[in-house]
């Protein structure tokens, strides 16, 4: 337990350990004074998960009684998944079955709300005593942005299955056109993505910013069955061109894991050593995850940290744009059953675009503005802003439109 509570108080001052020494969590008086500000523990951090308590925290002097660090845990860890068993028919866990979902606060990240009660009360505690306060509250603004992207169709008519799929539907001139030149292809809108991500990564290198703009393109490895489908070749002409086009532009390439399971591709072991002993910026890092179909139950996560997966991009939830880990910022996953710290960093999920549109049924206007809502929320508290958006759905609805947009904003905060 020491190394959670450890852990859990040092990322809620922002890495600042010399803050986190102050703070006890502890309910036993002796120990009281050798603190500056105590939390009092519930008693079930390690022991059994029970619903938070979700009241404003308060201070009474030196103590804290709503206990931050449980309920810190208890969302970091997604430990809400185990007690409640609703799923989608993807086996998802949704928003709409969460506490937090269900009472419309999804879009404040109610840790980051703890760390910054916690900062101003440290820095009240030690003003009153006349000692400097190690504690400080974040400078505004983003720490990182992700421009994610999953390719789940490379390409929509250059494959046998769907160039039939297309003649079947009519769509015979799309298909030779595609055929004979893959700028013609639907699904091909890599140029225009690469073109947009660059112009926002160049604005902030030229910039005196410290926040990295980093695009990164998730890759499937999969068996190409159900859900799954339709797959493509790792190492085909089109992908390896395609991987070429966006690694040459300064984009990471990830993995996009099967829809059912970390496991399922027989080819995915054979392609992660492949691509690790060939590393190159052309190679799939496979330390890099999302989910297909955001599918990341707790079993599923647990298996990426036993495969070295580093960093996974899943943790949005697939119905509703918010922060499912209810902070902003990038956090080590505490397994909740096992109760242990791994080396495993989930990123929050800021907003997917068939989210806003697909399942929300927002107008354009209606997610900008929302997202927009969710930027301030991140430039307060220094996160960082991880989008979805899919290169096979730029051509419908307001996707295209949308995209420009938001990174518009994003590069106006310079």
């Amino acid at each position: 337990m020491d190394s959670i509570v450890s852990y859990i108080l040092s990322f809620l001052f922002y890495g600042n350990n010399e803050a986190a020494r102050l703070v006890g969590y502890t309910d036993d008086p002796t120990q009281w004074d050798n603190y500056k500000l105590i939390i009092i523990p519930n008693g079930h951090l390690c022991k059994d998960w029970v619903y938070p308590h979700l009241s404003n925290p308060k201070r009474e002097g030196k103590f804290i009684t709503l206990d931050l660090v449980y309920n810190t845990a208890f969302f970091i860890s997604r430990a809400e998944e185990l007690l409640e068993t609703r799923r989608d028919r993807h086996n998802r866990f949704l928003a709409k079955y969460s506490i937090l979902g269900q009472q419309s606060n999804l879009q404040i990240p109610l840790v980051d709300e703890y760390s910054r009660f916690l900062i101003k009360s440290l820095k009240y505690i030690c003003d009153e005593s006349g000692i400097d306060c190690p504690a400080k509250l974040p400078q505004e603004g983003f720490s990182h942005i992700w421009l994610t992207h999953d390719v789940d169709t490379l390409t929509r008519y250059r494959s046998l299955r769907g160039a039939l799929g297309g003649i079947v539907r009519g769509h015979t001139k799309q298909v030779v056109r595609s055929l004979n030149d893959i700028n013609n292809d639907p699904a091909y809108t890599f140029p225009w993505l690469i073109e947009q991500d660059k112009t926002l990564v160049d604005s902030y290198r030229q910039s005196a910013s410290q926040c990295v703009v980093q695009p990164l393109y998730f890759f499937k490895d999969t068996c190409g069955r159900g859900y799954d489908y339709p797959q493509y070749k790792i190492h085909g002409r089109d992908c390896t061109m395609i991987r070429t086009t966006i690694a040459s532009q300064g984009a990471l390439l990830g993995w996009h894991s099967s829809y059912y399971g970390t496991r399922t591709s027989h080819n995915t072991e054979k392609h992660r050593h492949k691509e690790h002993n060939t590393l190159n910026s052309t190679s799939i890092d496979y330390r890099l995850h999302r989910s297909h179909y955001l599918c990341c139950n707790i079993d599923k996560i647990q298996s990426l940290v036993e495969q070295g997966v580093t960093d996974d991009f899943s943790m949005g939830f697939a119905d509703m744009v918010g922060f499912r880990l209810q902070t902003t910022r990038p956090v080590r996953w505490i397994n909740p059953v096992t109760m242990q710290l791994t080396s495993l960093v989930l990123h929050p999920l800021t907003a997917m675009d068939a989210t806003l549109s697909d399942y929300m049924n927002l107008s354009e206007d209606e997610a900008y503005y929302l997202c927009e809502r969710l930027f301030d929320k991140i430039r307060q508290y220094n996160g960082e802003i991880v989008l979805l958006w899919h290169n096979d759905r730029l051509n419908t609805s307001y996707y295209k439109n949308l995209y420009s947009s938001l990174l518009k904003v994003i590069s106006e905060e310079l």
